[in-house]
């Protein structure tokens, strides 16, 4: 896996403090990006899956997975580290230009299961709101994947509303 750097502590990509992984890699390049840097599939450094889990466990917080587009990480190991990760309880936060529809279905869909909330879509720059909380634009939700997994559609989570 591509990692572009790990930071704990973090207050912005999600509710408390989190540690947030920052992956190399985006094919959206979505106009305005606050993280173009991130779009290089071959920036940062590798790390093994089980590195980067013990890395996560050891700070015992929640995990935000970020980037870059981290659902474009290769499947097999993401779902080696989303598997890891739920088993030990962590609350994981996934940010995704891929919208929750758009996952459904593909080939990333298993890795939903492991994940606590996407925050789903491109950023859009005509839409970009400072008052929205743990997104950009107000076409991005929030997304309580479990409740949306088990109604069949998207189901928003408190975190929707403006802060």
């Amino acid at each position: 896996m591509k990692v572009l750097k790990i930071v704990s502590g973090t207050s912005v990509d999600g509710p408390g403090l989190r540690t947030s992984v920052y992956f190399a890699g985006c094919t959206h390049h979505c106009p305005g990006c606050h993280n173009p840097q991130s779009w290089d599939f071959a920036a940062g450094e590798e790390i093994s899956v089980e590195a980067l889990l013990a890395t996560l466990l050891e700070d015992e917080a929640p995990v935000t997975l970020s980037g870059g587009d981290p659902l474009q990480q290769p499947t097999a190991e993401l779902l080696t580290l989303l598997q890891g990760l739920k088993a030990a309880g962590v609350n994981v936060w996934c940010y995704t230009g891929y919208t929750f529809e758009q996952l459904l279905q593909s080939d990333k869909a298993p890795l939903l299961a492991y994940i606590d909330v996407v925050v789903d879509g491109a950023f859009v720059i005509a839409q970009r709101d400072t008052s929205l909380r743990f997104r950009g634009s107000a076409n991005q939700r929030i997304i309580d994947v479990a409740a949306s997994l088990a109604a069949g559609t998207a189901i928003l989570t408190p975190y929707q509303s403006k802060a």
